[in-house]
């Protein structure tokens, strides 16, 4: 009996694992497929929906509208208007950054204030959304200094910023410039 018992524990091993194995290869497949339709051709146009903060001459603040690559101009493209463009070679430098927003505005707030015992606190920690700011250094056609800031959603930055350094432009990080300065100020110090 004893016999038995190890054979039909062996036989619901071999029944699983078959499925689960099977399960496994087709997620495998359809993640490489999936990749490829991601990957774009080289200087393909790259297209981004973002918010305008400030600093394109042209385009209104907070306007949002697609910020995209064509050709070797960087454009910015509020829907219905025509498109605001620096072109890639005057971009002096581009900054990445990170930023949480609170969402919900006011009904939010009024919510979290009528929790009892701190309950609202607990509903703050769900309630941001976070973001990436991209910041663009460029110099215009009169050899004046431009900035200009977009926010886009978690994570486009990056692709933008892969996109643009294939382009050949010099792409600083936030993170990289605090590590940098702080290195600075310890070695003034000794």
């Amino acid at each position: 009996m004893n016999h038995t018992l190890i054979t039909l524990n062996k036989l619901a091993e071999r029944l699983l694992r078959g499925p689960i194995l099977g399960l496994l290869i087709l997620l495998a497949g359809w993640s490489a497929a999936a990749a490829q339709d991601v990957i774009q051709p080289a200087n393909s146009p790259v297209s981004i929906r973002v918010t305008h903060l400030m600093g394109f001459e042209g385009a209104s603040h907070n306007a949002n509208g697609t910020l995209s690559i064509q050709d070797d101009s960087l454009q910015f493209q509020k829907s219905g208007k025509p498109a605001v463009e620096v072109k890639i070679a005057s971009v002096q430098d581009v900054f990445l950054g990170c930023q949480s927003k609170q969402v919900g505005g006011l009904p939010m707030t009024l919510g979290k204030a009528a929790v009892p015992f701190g309950g609202g606190r607990a509903i703050s920690l769900f309630a941001h959304k976070k973001y990436d700011t991209l910041t663009v250094e460029y110099v215009d056609t009169n050899g004046g200094a431009h900035g200009a800031i977009f926010q886009m959603n978690k994570g486009q930055a990056e692709a933008l910023r892969n996109e643009l350094v294939a382009r050949g432009i010099h792409v600083s990080d936030s993170e990289d410039e605090t590590k940098q300065s702080g290195a600075e100020v310890t070695s003034e110090n000794k």
